[in-house]
């Protein structure tokens, strides 16, 4: 039994380092999402709260930022 314990952890070692490392995805651009956006002309309506609507859009897209976010320590 202390055998196949032995070799289930040795197999699970091996595995775990030679298995493929995965590289990082490439972070989304602005360009890259697709908003559904309104056409010249037609009716906006505005709804505060949530609602089913048969169609819908994305009037505006604000505070999208492309640089990252750096803070220092939390420190005060």
């Amino acid at each position: 039994m202390w055998v196949q314990v032995a070799i289930l952890v040795a197999s699970y070692i091996l595995s775990a380092a030679l298995a493929p490392k995965p590289k990082a995805p490439k972070p989304t651009a602005f360009e890259d999402i697709d908003f559904p956006l309104c056409k010249e002309g037609e009716e906006k309506t505005v709804v505060f709260g949530q609602k089913w609507t048969k169609s819908w859009m994305v009037l505006t897209v604000g505070n999208y930022r492309t640089k990252a976010i750096k803070t220092k320590g939390s420190k005060k």
